[in-house]
């Protein structure tokens, strides 16, 4: 599968916060990249987050890596987003599109993009939002526009059409790369390289669920089923 995964034409981000798995995830060949957010540094019990960047940053020295700023206040976000951006080359930070007022992020990405900072625009959901920020962004500045199939998908809603039109927005930058970001299950990532997506952000768990499953023969993971309902019965004892 190792193999498969280095020829699909789409690049796959890890995404996760568990140092040992991004360490080990930044040497496979199948990884282009790794992603982080502060929910995900919640989850495993994080409080340092700049000694925790800077733990993965000696991991991960020349893949790009996105760490995203937490303030929810424009001047103090850009505080951050210029201390994070200093940490290494390699690095993207993460801005929201909004804050929880919802008051748009797209000022403060003009004025970072025209300083020449690495951004990833995390947590877009419609056109309407990668159109401003492509309005803005530079053209000599790389950049991710990250949009949120899964939550897209959680809502009833077919993401394809929406990351298709995001694909032809996001064109109008030579440096800008569309990312499908809340990867549920396996058959996002293949959905996201068949649509053209430049990368797909996958979690450690899901990951691994590639590796193992993706494109195995159906009749085999039938019987495998099988096995594991009879195997289960087995264990537990049960009796009619």
């Amino acid at each position: 599968m190792t193999e498969r995964l280095l020829d699909l034409p789409v690049k796959i981000f890890a995404d996760g916060a568990d140092l040992q798995g991004i360490a080990e995830l930044s040497r496979q060949p199948y990884v282009h990249g790794l992603t982080t957010n502060p929910t995900l540094m919640r989850k495993v019990g994080l409080t340092d987050y700049e000694s925790f960047a800077k733990a993965v940053l000696k991991e991960v020295k020349s893949k790009p890596i996105s760490f995203e700023v937490f303030s929810d206040d424009f001047a103090e976000m850009r505080r951050q987003a210029l201390k994070i951006h200093e940490w290494q080359d390699n690095v993207y930070v993460k801005i929201p599109i909004t804050n929880t007022s919802g008051e748009s992020s797209v000022p403060l990405i003009e004025r970072l993009a025209g300083e020449g900072v690495k951004l990833n625009i995390t947590a877009m959901l419609t056109p309407r939002q990668v159109t401003a920020v492509v309005a803005v962004l530079k053209p000599t500045v790389p950049s991710i526009l990250s949009v949120f199939a899964g939550r897209i998908a959680d809502t009833g809603v077919d993401p394809l059409p929406i990351m298709k039109e995001s694909i032809e927005i996001v064109r109008a930058l030579p440096k800008a790369e569309l990312l499908w970001a809340s990867v549920r299950e396996v058959l996002n990532v293949f959905q996201a390289a068949a649509c053209g997506c430049q990368i797909v952000t996958v979690p450690h768990d899901i990951l691994k669920k590639l590796l193992e499953l993706g494109g195995k023969d159906l009749d085999e993971l039938s019987l495998d089923t099988v096995r594991m309902f009879h195997w289960d019965a087995v264990a537990a004892g049960f009796k009619l």
